[in-house]
């Protein structure tokens, strides 16, 4: 069964204003949460010791389960009591205002269809268990939650600036592929690789990538990859720190980005605080396309 039929069961879901669906809990078979479960047991045990600290902690604290695919519902009960956030299902990638609105107003849209079993190892676009597992956690975190809306509401003034495409990069290099300092060493906190085993490791591990302290100025200027692992990873010291960049009015970032020119994914930029300058090998071995 492929994800087309399964993302079928909500096809013809009565939408809402913001898109939001009826997650139809009941209708998950069988099949479905133990295929939730097999996920969730595999991705618990790789990201021990290579998941932040905060992200570990929420796991515990919201009750994150291993056992069934999560009514969201109930885990926004849990979590709305601790930062105020809701997780509202959706059957699809949502238009991007919707999608910023939903984050100014402390809800997460997740995607309510989980992966069908040939494509257990690696999805393209998001299933529920890349945002329940990869997002939801840090949303239970109240610097990151506060970040997270600050970005919903930098996203509205983005599009009106028509710097989408900045911020855009912003979201993708922190939200989904972050990493960031603690004491033991880095640590990952991005939904992208914490939802992932094999990107787990890679992110941290592998001698391929760049590894280069967090700039947002360079971040927007940076194109990325969506269909393998990133050539280049940013570093953040701290979600404070990340806060309180995304607070400030972007309007000066935006003016000073403005018709400078890209970065491509693998490239050292002059003035990079660079961790750990990449190898590429398993890019230039084809990474995820060789044969």
């Amino acid at each position: 069964m492929d994800t087309t039929v399964l993302k079928n069961r909500y096809e013809n879901a009565p939408r809402a204003a913001d898109f939001t669906i009826d997650q139809a809990w009941d209708t998950y078979t069988a099949e479905e949460h133990d295929r939730w479960d097999r996920l969730f047991r595999r991705q618990k045990e790789v990201t021990q010791g290579r998941a932040c600290s905060a992200a570990l902690d929420a796991m515990t604290q919201l009750e994150l389960s291993p056992s069934g695919i999560p009514h969201m519902g109930r885990l926004s009960d849990r979590l709305e009591k601790i930062t105020g956030w809701r997780i509202v299902p959706v059957a699809e990638l949502v238009p991007d205002e919707i999608f910023f609105d939903h984050l100014a107003n402390r809800r997460f849209p997740a995607g309510a269809f989980i992966r069908p079993e040939a494509e257990f190892d690696y999805l393209q676009e998001p299933d529920i268990f890349h945002d329940i597992f990869g997002h939801v956690p840090l949303l239970a975190n109240p610097v990151f939650a506060d970040f997270m809306e600050a970005y919903g509401k930098g996203g509205q003034r983005a599009m009106r600036l028509g710097q989408l495409h900045n911020l855009a990069r912003l979201y993708w290099y922190t939200v989904e592929f972050g990493l960031i300092r603690e004491d033991e060493g880095l640590r990952i906190y991005g939904a992208g690789i914490l939802s992932s085993p094999q990107e787990t490791v890679f992110a941290l591990e592998d001698d391929s990538p760049n590894r280069i302290g967090f700039d947002v100025q360079r971040l927007m200027r940076t194109k990325y990859i969506i269909d393998d692992f990133q050539q280049t990873y940013f570093v953040v010291d701290s979600f404070e720190a990340l806060l309180d960049t995304c607070y400030k009015d972007f309007g000066s970032v935006y003016a000073d980005v403005k018709g400078q020119p890209d970065y491509e994914a693998h490239e050292i930029a002059p003035g990079d605080d660079v961790l750990h300058r990449g190898t590429h090998a398993y890019f230039d071995q084809g990474g995820r396309k060789k044969v």
